[in-house]
């Protein structure tokens, strides 16, 4: 199975638009547009009855002491996690396709709650939902796709990976706000094939891509 982006190359740098967050000289970040990538893929083997479909940043600082703080920096050697941006299920196996924007077209305080995808797919809510928790102006469920957002202080470039998942499950075993780990769970076992796209993203301007 392949998978392949219009939006970017595997291994390249997500354009803004596809992107919570911006660098801003004035304020370090500012709200950007957050289309959701163009998606393709081919080679989806037989047997397979859904598609699953996963982002992960594994570039994500483990401690906040130092993350999106004045005059400091979250170190290079400091261990990472991984924070998921979208975790799409049941999805037709005959979906060959996103288009850009697809599944998500701006940026929506407080969390989409009806995020646009496939016929038939549901949207689990990714990790924003958490950082989020205590912004008055922000809190809520965050379902489908949100973007690249990484510390305007790291001292590292983020890569975000897009992997599609086939299974032999008609209907992935999850319900309600699901998260990626859930997921992940669920299809263990299930997986018939999978492909991964990378992407690269930061907002230090100090940190070459």
């Amino acid at each position: 199975m392949k998978i392949s982006s219009s939006s970017f190359e595997h291994n390249g740098v997500i354009p803004e638009r596809c992107a919570f967050g911006v660098i801003d000289p004035a304020s370090h970040v500012r709200l950007s547009d957050n289309y959701s990538p163009q998606l393709s893929w081919t080679d989806v083997p037989e047997g397979t009855r859904s598609l699953v479909l996963v982002c992960l940043d594994s570039d994500v600082p483990t401690k906040p002491d130092d993350v999106n703080q004045e005059g400091r920096t979250v170190p290079a050697d400091l261990p990472r996690a991984d924070f998921s941006h979208w975790v799409m299920v049941d999805m037709n196996p005959g979906t060959t396709e996103l288009e850009e924007g697809a599944c998500s077209d701006k940026i929506t305080a407080c969390g989409k709650t009806d995020p646009k995808g496939p016929l038939g797919s549901r949207q689990g809510q990714n990790d924003y939902t958490g950082w989020f928790a205590g912004d008055p102006d922000m809190a809520g469920t965050y379902l489908g796709y949100d973007g690249p957002c990484p510390p305007w202080n790291d001292s590292i470039v983020h890569h975000y990976h897009f992997t599609l998942y086939a299974t032999d499950l008609k209907r992935c075993p999850v319900e309600g706000a699901f998260t990626a780990r859930d997921v992940l769970e669920a299809i263990e076992g299930h997986i018939l094939d999978q492909a991964t796209l990378t992407g690269r993203y930061r907002l230090n301007p100090d940190v070459s891509l």
